[in-house]
């Protein structure tokens, strides 16, 4: 068998040649200082993290690690069906109540919940996918149909197609399949109509808001940012129950841990407990995870929302810059992740290398990882991040606006 199909594949072209000539890709970070980088002997202004809250550097945060490593060893490796040491059902409860929700299953990975547990959910019926929903998301449906489902697109956001599709839709299981925060608009659909479509034809909406936990939360009159309280994610920020919805979420983002969960039933945690490969095979999370998933939730119960209302304050400082300028986001609210279509995609390489000169390092989001048409650059705010890189971010900016290669 030779693998000579993967030379030369047009698909790919774009992003080799990028990956193997743009600085902005590939690279080695050899250390860090706050939210700066150091690549080779050149420091960035880190906004291609996805660490909003900032715990990744949060000094109570990173204490927590010895302790529980001492204690548990570096990885407790039970599969769970085996063996939980405590801190899973310890996390598990804090997250539960944290939500809201009727209970809540903690796994490794987001990816490993939507190639497993997706499949699960939907059965032989129906899914009906987002058309911009997470690329993990669209693999885990796959899956899916591989398994005997029925899988149906539907147009981002347009509910009377997704309407239309579920009223000619068969008898059997029926499974909507979307994001909370979108990963690279930044926006959130109108939960509260999915999810009213969703139980009038008694279907399952299925939500991965891994860029909206930790972030928006519900909404309280002494709310400190247009994000609400708590962090809790979309559904409390959007007023809802649980009722007909499975929130999937992670602690790689917000969090800075490598963990995820899904907030559902308890019948449907147990029978997950049975069904889903991750929680009957692989590997946990690692000690150190374990341990800054529980601190962090500390710290967010502490201080959180004084966290959430600086990252609120520097985001919309770059947002208000962006539109000052008429330079075009799809980002139509305050979300921290603000995505720059170029004018031209052609010049993706071009702005790559001019954000590495001045100092920025960003997320290039090059064809094929999105559309011809969307190819651009987003930018992550994060609350570690200084008003001074800040200022360097929005100036570079201007100096691309300038030059006609953002979009109007």
């Amino acid at each position: 068998m030779t693998l000579d199909h993967l030379h030369g594949n047009a698909r790919w072209a774009d992003l080799e040649r990028l990956r193997s000539g743009n600085p902005m890709y590939d690279a080695t970070i050899e250390e860090i200082d706050g939210r700066r980088i150091r690549v080779g002997e050149h420091w960035l202004a880190d906004f291609a993290s996805c660490n909003y809250l900032g715990f990744d550097l949060e000094p109570e945060i990173m204490d927590a690690i010895a302790p529980a490593v001492s204690r548990w060893g570096t990885h407790p490796s039970w599969s769970r069906l085996l063996g939980n040491p405590v801190l899973y059902p310890q996390i598990e409860e804090q997250l539960t109540e944290l939500l809201e929700a009727p209970d809540t299953l903690v796994l490794p990975t987001i990816t490993h919940i939507h190639m497993s547990v997706l499949p699960i959910l939907a059965g032989q019926g129906t899914i009906f996918l987002d058309s911009q929903a997470h690329k993990t998301i669209y693999d885990g449906a796959v899956v899916a149909r591989g398994m005997g489902a029925t899988l149906q697109r539907f147009r981002s956001g347009d509910v009377e197609q997704l309407t239309e599709l579920l009223r000619a839709a068969p008898a059997g299981q029926k499974l909507i399949a979307m994001d909370g925060v979108n990963s690279m608009t930044g926006n959130a659909p109108d939960l509260q109509i999915f999810a009213a479509i969703a139980r009038e034809y008694d279907a399952l909406l299925y939500v991965d808001d891994a860029h909206g936990f930790g972030v928006l939360g519900e909404r309280a009159a002494n709310e400190s940012s247009p994000y609400g309280t708590r962090g809790n994610a979309i559904v409390r920020h959007s007023g809802e129950t649980y009722d007909n919805i499975v929130l999937v979420g992670g602690f790689s983002k917000s969090y800075s841990s490598l963990l995820a969960f899904l907030a559902l039933p308890t019948w449907l945690k147990n029978h997950l407990k049975v069904a889903a490969a991750p929680y009957l095979y692989s590997g946990p999370a690692p000690t150190a995870s374990l341990a800054t998933v529980l601190a962090g939730l500390t710290v967010n119960e502490k201080r959180g929302d004084s966290i959430r209302a600086d990252l609120y304050r520097k985001s919309t400082k770059v947002l208000d810059h962006v539109r000052g300028l008429g330079v075009y986001t799809p980002n139509v609210g305050s979300t921290p992740v603000i995505e720059l279509p170029l004018a031209d995609g052609q010049d993706i390489d071009v702005v790559g290398k001019l954000l590495w000169a001045r100092g920025i390092y960003v997320t290039l989001a090059a064809y094929p990882l999105v559309p011809r048409d969307q190819v651009g650059f987003r930018a992550q705010v994060t609350a570690a991040n200084t008003d001074a890189e800040i200022d360097e971010l929005n100036a570079v900016i201007t100096e691309l606006a300038d030059a006609g290669m953002l979009r109007r």
